[in-house]
Order: structure tokens, then C-alpha cells, then sequence
């Protein structure tokens, strides 16, 4: 029997599957050169210091996994607020006082998320990677989407990609369903861990606001069908690049208000022309 019958083909070059993750995505779909000084420029151009509200995301972000990490019984809303003292910096902010003022206001938010939630069921993951080939359409698989979820529980056999928030605007409905990234996670877990995955929600810790939507295979078949299109726009541009193509051109700056806190500013004569710079401590939830 040939080798044709068994299902090989050697005269056919597989199809290059396109690892992107939803911060890849985003960042290209934001702005193209913003993707091209994050993700291919070398050096690496400079960038803004420290912003204080991701500096507070990832301490709120980073007490919750070492919380959900104790044993249930000791996942207590103090222990919540200490663990935000053990994590604490106080990387961007304007001073030492409103850094402690921030510092307070964390360690209230993840005590109040633990006094009202069922905190004594245990994870499926923390901060869990997950990674799976996927088909938009079809045909065989043409991306490897992958990520890091903040943390993926199971209800009732199926799995939850749930998100925190801790910014100024409060999330709803549509931004979940809207969200790429969830709907990516909600995928590749589903994959990866081999339980069905529908729901994703958004945990927004200063106001206590749960925004959840549940998603039909219809509605991740699009997100990964919007996906695969900026990953194959965002691989022309870049192995375009690699053949020694014009980096401006293929990478152009798409300016606007986000301009003002971009950590590449620095480094971009366009987005400093069409955005005053913002400080720091701007975008902390008020």
C-alpha cells in the first residue's frame, strides 16, 4: 500500500498555524504601530515609567490568586484586605498619600468581593494558561489561540472564564459578550481542559458588579472569525516587514485619545503630536 493511501501527502506543505493571543489582537487592532514597537522592534524603544492603575489591577489581581491558593476556610474577607498589603507598591502614583489612600480602597474591594461571594469553591485554574488549535470556518485548523485566564470555575460541568475588573467605568452585558479575549479563553479552555465553555463574566471589584453573558457556539465562531482576520492581516504586515517591506507603512500609527497614556509615547513622534500626556495617577478608578 502506498503511502498516498495511508493519508500522507509529502508533495503538500502543511498549513502554518498563527499562534495570537488576545493582548496581540488587541494591541495590532489598536494601533499597528504600537504592535510592531511592542512586539518587533529590537531594541525595545522607550517607554512611559509605571502606571498607577496597573499597578493597582495587578496587586488586586495578584491578592485574589494567592487568596483562591489558602485553604477554603482561611480565603476570609481579612485575609483578603492583608494580602493586598502584602502585595502592595506604590509604582505610579503621585505620592505617598494617595497610594495609601489607593491601598485602602484595595484592600476594601477584595474584602467586600469575599464577604459576598462564594469564595469556598475551588478553581479550576488561577491565572491559568490555555491553548488550542482552532478552525475559522470549516477547514482544518489555521490559529493557535491561546492566553492567560484570571481564573476559570465549573458550574454545574460547564466551565466560567471569569475577568476582574478594577478601572473607572463599570462593565455590563454587551462588554462581555463584546469581549474578544473572554470568548478566545472561553474557547482554548474548553480545548485545553475538555468541558464545555459558554459563560464568561467580568468581576469589577469597585463597585462589586458582576457582568456576565453566555455565549452560543455562533457567537465564538464569530469572535475567532474576527480574530483569525486580524491575525492574517497583523502576519502579512509582519513577514511583509521581515523582507525588508517599509515598517511605517506597514505599521502605521492610529492615533486618537488614547495617545495621552500609550507606554510607547516616548517613542512615537505622531502620538505626541495628537495627545496631550497624561500623568500616571489619571486613570485610577475615582
Amino acid at each position: 500500500m502506498c503511502v498516498a493511501q495511508l493519508g500522507f501527502d509529502f508533495g503538500v506543505e502543511p498549513k502554518r498555524l498563527t499562534k495570537v493571543t488576545p493582548a496581540r489582537l488587541a494591541t495590532f487592532d489598536d494601533c499597528p504601530r504600537r504592535y510592531r514597537m511592542t512586539y518587533l522592534d529590537r531594541p525595545p524603544p522607550q517607554r512611559t515609567g509605571p502606571w498607577a492603575h496597573s499597578t493597582l489591577g495587578a496587586v488586586v489581581h495578584n491578592a485574589l490568586r494567592a487568596l483562591f491558593d489558602l485553604p477554603a476556610g482561611r480565603r476570609t474577607p481579612a485575609r483578603a484586605a492583608a494580602l493586598v498589603g502584602e502585595q502592595w507598591n506604590d509604582s505610579g502614583f503621585l505620592d505617598e498619600r494617595q497610594a495609601a489612600r489607593y491601598r485602602e480602597r484595595a484592600k476594601q474591594w477584595v474584602s467586600d468581593y469575599v464577604e459576598r461571594s462564594d469564595v469556598a469553591v475551588e478553581p479550576v485554574g488561577l491565572e491559568r494558561w490555555v491553548s488550542a488549535p482552532v478552525s475559522t470556518d470549516e477547514g482544518p485548523p489555521s490559529l493557535i489561540v491561546e492566553g492567560r485566564a484570571d481564573r476559570i470555575d465549573e458550574r454545574g460541568g460547564e466551565l466560567v472564564i471569569i475577568d476582574y475588573k478594577t478601572g473607572k467605568r463599570e462593565p455590563d452585558e454587551y462588554e462581555a459578550r463584546g469581549s474578544q479575549a473572554l470568548a478566545m479563553y472561553a474557547v482554548a479552555a474548553a480545548r485545553t481542559l475538555r468541558r464545555p465553555c459558554h459563560r464568561v463574566e467580568l468581576h469589577h471589584l469597585p463597585t462589586g458588579a458582576v457582568a456576565s453573558a453566555e455565549h452560543t457556539e455562533d457567537s465564538l465562531r464569530r469572535q475567532l472569525t474576527r480574530a483569525g482576520e486580524t491575525a492574517a492581516e497583523l502576519q502579512v504586515a509582519t513577514d511583509t516587514l521581515t523582507a525588508h517591506g517599509n515598517a511605517d507603512e506597514l505599521f502605521p500609527a492610529r492615533t486618537g485619545r488614547r495617545c495621552s497614556w500609550c507606554d510607547l509615547r516616548p517613542s512615537c513622534a505622531e502620538g505626541q503630536q495628537a495627545a496631550p500626556a497624561a500623568r500616571s495617577w489619571d486613570l485610577l478608578a475615582p
